[in-house]
């Protein structure tokens, strides 16, 4: 589903005549996710009339979408006692059950909600769909089967269709998804949000170029209907991190229609920091520490604030701000803290301990960062994704063991889409480590480079440089066999990419060195193919010094 919940719920709206009008006018905020508005709409409703449990229930279900829990349950118990559409209240306590995986309270809620109901009603069973939709544990099947019920009673209900159409997206069944949008605005072409889920589709396809165009349809329709414009940025946003030939151009339009849509919506801290969540998407960290200062001035006592102040100072250069206030935000047991919030923690500590050159790291620090870093990976262990790029820094600044201890987190985790990558990388650390200026070798961090190199292999037999090191690795373990195995490895998977790449200068090179080093094997034992690595040694380069003593050695 979308980042931010399709939230229809203020969309059905039946009233009586005193306050119809105030209602209607709640529902196009909701739509427009101008909730802020919504919401002083609806507590004026309620408190000019007592008697609206639909008032309440729409107001629980804002609050609900904006995870504000309390507030949301409130309004759900004061709805009950209303005198009015009561019953409506009882699936905002249900969607709260499902939330909490008591589903056998729930389905208890949901019969209260829709006991009441007369034959042709179908407002309870849309809402009821909703609520499975919109669950943190959404329940799609059920939602289908409830909102199926009320198309059963009213085919042509562009809410249930709508509705409908976001349950099969749930599903990832999007050609009935696209039906149920389609059906959906063919019974009510003015309901945008569903000719904006059609782009949506399109979207989550990635055809992002037709996406764009559905979306500008939306706008010739309404130009101010904000919602098209979040859909806007994301799709630029996506089609940027897809083509990064056109990144810069995708990512600075995707900015500019979030900033659109921003006008179009309202600036309260929630959208606030729905606007921070995608500046740190698109990594705009300057944008994001304006932000940040300005939800300060709004509320300076929202802990989440202290995450994108965080995340930006230290982008930004700031460790000991983003370490203040990263500290602050994540030691709070109130607080939702995310693998990511640890990272960058972790992160500052260690910047905090590195030379201006970025070529040494104190020890201390880098050890304080690690933890921290370890506590994201326990959290979430595909957040190692996350630490690639910062190892491949590592790595370019020669600081190979440090390079290493982020790579391992991605060798170790098959499932994570740089797998391969960072065994290759984990690998290489580790050899390097090993080869320059130390004393003496640490013969359990080159095993650990041999099995990294072995994975690489099995996942890519071709890949013929992990031969290579595998060889380099055994020749310093001191085992023979296995590196003269490795280099024939080496020479055999090269030599069949043909001709072309036998040619190249580097290739060349290293065919010598593993020639040089088989000869170099066998020179005890076997004169003869000593003398016959040589040879092909001297036949790609006539002048080599070490052939041409050892030759005249054996001989």
């Amino acid at each position: 589903m979308n980042k931010f919940k399709i939230f229809t719920l203020g969309l059905l709206v039946t009233a009586g005549a005193g306050h119809a009008q105030d209602l209607t006018e709640a529902k196009k905020a909701i739509d427009a996710e101008q909730f802020e508005k919504a919401k002083s709409l609806l507590k004026t409703i309620i408190k000019e009339n007592p008697k609206s449990g639909k008032a309440n229930f729409i107001l629980g279900n804002v609050y609900l979408n904006q995870a504000v829990v309390d507030s949301a349950k409130i309004y759900y118990l004061n709805g009950l006692q209303a005198a009015d559409n009561a019953n409506f209240n009882y699936i905002g306590l249900a969607q709260l059950d499902l939330n909490n995986k008591n589903v056998a309270s729930a389905q208890a809620n949901i019969n209260l909600a829709t006991k009441p109901m007369r034959r042709k009603d179908v407002e309870e069973f849309i809402y009821v769909g909703r609520a499975y939709i919109n669950s943190t544990n959404p329940d799609y099947k059920n939602a289908i089967t409830v909102l199926n019920r009320a198309l059963a009673i009213d085919s042509n209900n562009s809410q249930a269709l709508l509705s409908l159409g976001d349950a099969y997206y749930g599903e990832s069944n999007q050609n009935e998804a696209y039906k149920a949008y389609r059906n959906a605005f063919s019974a009510d072409n003015t309901l945008l949000r569903a000719k904006m889920q059609l782009g949506v589709l399109l979207k989550g396809a990635k055809s992002y170029d037709e996406a764009i165009k559905s979306f500008n349809e939306v706008i010739a329709m309404n130009a101010n209907y904000g919602p098209v414009y979040r859909e806007l940025a994301e799709t630029y946003y996506k089609w940027g991190r897809n083509k990064p030939s056109k990144s810069e151009e995708n990512m600075q339009k995707a900015i500019q229609n979030y900033e659109k849509y921003l006008t179009l919506t309202d600036y309260s801290l929630d959208s606030r920091m729905r606007h921070a969540d995608f500046l740190i998407l698109v990594k705009d960290y300057k944008a994001l520490e304006v932000e940040a200062n300005k939800m300060i001035e709004l509320d300076k006592v929202n802990p989440r604030i202290y995450r994108y102040l965080g995340y930006s100072a230290y982008e930004n250069g700031n460790v000991d701000l983003a370490i203040k206030s990263l500290n602050d935000f994540v030691n709070s047991p109130t607080n939702n803290v995310i693998a990511k919030d640890y990272i960058y923690l972790g992160l500052a500590k260690i910047k905090k301990g590195t030379n201006v050159e970025g070529t040494k790291i104190e020890p201390a620090a880098f050890e304080a960062g690690m933890l921290d870093i370890k506590k994201a990976l326990e959290m979430e262990p595909l957040a190692s994704e996350e630490l690639s790029d910062q190892g491949k820094i590592f790595f370019g600044k020669k600081l190979y063991k440090e390079a290493a201890a982020f790579f391992e987190f991605g060798a170790n985790n098959p499932e994570g889409n740089g797998y391969l990558d960072d065994n290759v990388y984990y690998g290489l650390s580790l050899y390097y480590a090993n080869v320059n200026g130390v004393d003496k070798i640490d013969t359990a961090s080159l095993q650990k480079a041999d099995a990294a190199f072995e994975k690489v292999i099995v996942a890519s037999p071709t890949y013929q440089e992990a031969y290579l090191f595998k060889a380099r690795i055994n020749r310093l373990l001191e085992k023979d066999d296995l590196m003269v195995t490795n280099y024939d490895k080496y020479i055999a998977v090269t030599t069949e990419k043909g001709a072309e790449e036998l040619a190249n200068p580097s290739t060349i090179t290293k065919f010598i060195e593993a020639y040089n080093n088989i000869a170099s094997s066998y020179a005890n034992t076997d004169k003869a193919k000593a003398i016959e690595y040589l040879n092909k040694t001297l036949a790609l380069d006539p002048t080599n010094a070490y052939a041409t003593q050892s030759l005249a050695a054996l001989k």
